[in-house]
């Protein structure tokens, strides 16, 4: 494994250098020399965990083939590549991919210190991951940072003839804490966008990849936003002339929202719907300083004198919703109120959403009799008086369900104090992106599983749902002003083809979450050393566990329950999900 790494760090350090000085004299031979080393790659067959690559080397005593992800930043990122050292031509198989990815694979040949041009080939795997996983005795996947385990089946044995130096992790029911709800993405104007894009057989497969409870991940919460966000084609919302009496449903959640939702629910009727908006009508808006009208999407705040008229335009969007045949779980009265800069944004400061909840919104809803929960806050970790505040003043918080949390700032860890706050007052985790600052998919699954699944929910979050479920090569349709930079659950390219999306880490952090979670599962009490982890009593009385080793090393652990002892292998740098 040593010699493996060392030989694997000498071909990215010579093709990073290479590739980076690629046209210096020394180091490219003239192509009108016969004798110059050279070096072909043609693609030959592809699986959905492999590629072979046909390889023609000439004039050479050494060649290198290196496969690295296409996202990744520069060929040097070691834990992103996987390579080869030939001395002739034949055919290299790279295996453990993902499936449907795309890869880039370099080629360079060398002789007496003199070296071809590198040689670039796009290639990518085919095929489809099987969700459908085995019912009996203990079910358990891992998915792998190198992505050489992609939801793999990995074997669980019994505990005769392990000794007492194996790490145990405890799982104990008779200490309950919260009730799970869910876990899925936002079904944005963009993602419903893009799969309206899809031809309908593809887009029956996706969505039920990821929503059907049995064949698929088993998705069952989505966010979607009250108008428009920044990943809508435009900016609206359902009222943009000034009298409630124009209130109606856009055109484009119409045609490109509505079938979508239609559909997830055609596959699991049990997929709970939240929501929120960006912004208020324009014609509700003043300056975020002073009473002045301000006729922009983003920034400014809700004028106090259309408090009442806002509150009522929410219970007519709820209302309306359901009129459609959505019901809405929950929601809050403003995306991130603490960032007034996005391409569609409303400041609200914690007062002004006590205000407008304690004397408008929640008299308006429970007038209207509706069931839809409030949720206040919907921002980052780092700010946890927003919350607290609101909490403390009893009128306001008899409205009030919860609370929602992004993660682009602070840390999980600051739920504990709300939880303590409010014990009564349920948490849930609404939105977290990925994208171009970030493209190496195993640094995001770690960190997305450790800081926002388990993290959350070890401190007492009730549902965790991510960003876009899907955005085009692009990455939007986005709007100026919002994030150009962002990733969705799967990427589609120009065709929307199902056998050419690209599956992003968002992908496999929410499925090892909700393929073995069900919702009205209990988090029980857990304990282990060197893992992160977080085990649940689903209501049909099975357990599940996510665990987390982030270290590089595999450990073998020994799982103790009340309904049997058994040992397994945790892969490094992996994920595994459990149920038994």
């Amino acid at each position: 494994m040593i010699m493996k790494r060392i030989m694997l760090t000498s071909i990215t350090l010579l093709l990073c250098t290479l590739i980076s000085s690629c046209g210096s004299e020394s180091q490219t031979p003239s192509t009108n020399d016969d004798t110059a080393p050279s070096i072909t790659l043609e693609a030959s067959t592809t699986t959905n965990t492999s590629v072979e690559v046909k390889v023609v080397i000439s004039n050479a005593d050494v060649a290198y083939c290196l496969l690295r992800d296409e996202g990744a930043a520069t060929p040097s990122t070691l834990e992103m590549m996987k390579g080869e050292k030939l001395t002739e031509s034949g055919t290299i198989t790279f295996d453990g991919l993902e499936a449907g990815y795309t890869y880039e694979v370099f080629g360079i040949a060398g002789k007496n210190g003199t070296y071809s041009n590198v040689t670039a080939l796009e290639v990518k795997t085919s095929g489809e991951i099987d969700y459908n996983f085995p019912d009996a005795g203990v079910e358990a996947f891992t998915t792998t940072a190198d992505k050489k385990s992609l939801f793999k089946d990995i074997e669980v044995e019994d505990v005769s003839g392990i000794g007492d130096d194996v790490a145990t992790i405890t799982i104990d029911n008779n200490t309950r804490y919260q009730a799970m709800e869910g876990f899925g993405p936002a079904i944005t104007g963009s993602a419903a966008y893009n799969l309206s894009k899809m031809k309908p057989a593809d887009r029956e497969k996706i969505l039920k990849a990821a929503f059907d409870p049995k064949e698929g991940l088993g998705y069952n919460y989505i966010r979607v936003s009250i108008g428009c966000s920044d990943f809508s084609l435009q900016e609206f919302t359902w009222c943009d002339q000034e009298g409630l009496e124009f209130f109606g449903v856009h055109e484009d959640d119409k045609t490109y929202l509505f079938p979508i939702l239609r559909e997830i629910l055609a596959i699991n009727p049990d997929v709970k719907i939240i929501a929120a908006p960006w912004t208020a009508p324009l014609w509700m808006k003043v300056g975020r300083y002073d009473n002045n009208p301000y006729n922009k999407w983003a920034g400014g705040k809700l004028n106090p004198d259309y408090y009442d008229e806002y509150a009522e335009y929410l219970v007519m969007w709820v209302e309306e919703m359901e009129a459609n045949g959505f019901e809405i779980e929950s929601i809050t009265p403003q995306n991130e109120p603490l960032h007034d800069g996005n391409s569609a944004s409303t400041y609200m400061s914690w007062e002004q959403q006590r205000n407008f909840i304690k004397n408008n919104l929640g008299p308006a809803f429970e007038a209207a009799g509706l069931d839809t929960k409030i949720w206040i806050y919907d921002h980052n970790f780092d700010v946890t008086d927003f919350v607290k505040n609101i909490y403390a003043d009893k009128e306001a918080s008899k409205y009030v369900e919860g609370s929602a949390w992004h993660a682009y700032g602070g840390s999980s860890s600051a739920l504990a104090q709300i939880y303590k706050a409010d014990p009564s007052k349920s948490i849930y985790f609404t939105e977290q992106s990925i994208g171009t600052w970030c493209p190496n998919f195993g640094d995001n699954l770690l960190w997305h599983i450790r800081e926002v699944c388990l993290g959350t929910i070890n401190n007492y979050c009730r549902a965790v749902v991510l960003w876009n479920f899907m955005l085009d090569a692009e990455r939007g349709p986005n709007r100026p002003g919002g994030c150009t930079t962002c990733y969705g659950f799967v990427d589609c390219d120009a065709s929307y083809a199902y056998n050419t999306l690209t599956y992003r880490s968002h992908w496999y952090a929410i499925g090892h979450m909700s393929k073995v979670i069900q919702r009205g599962a209990y988090r029980i009490k857990s304990s282990g050393s060197g893992v992160t982890l977080s085990a649940f009593e689903n209501p049909d009385g099975t357990f599940a566990a996510v665990i987390l080793n982030d270290k590089d090393e595999d450990k073998q652990v020994v799982v103790k329950s009340p309904k049997g002892d058994f040992t397994l292998t945790l892969a490094g740098r992996s994920v595994t999900s459990l149920s038994w």
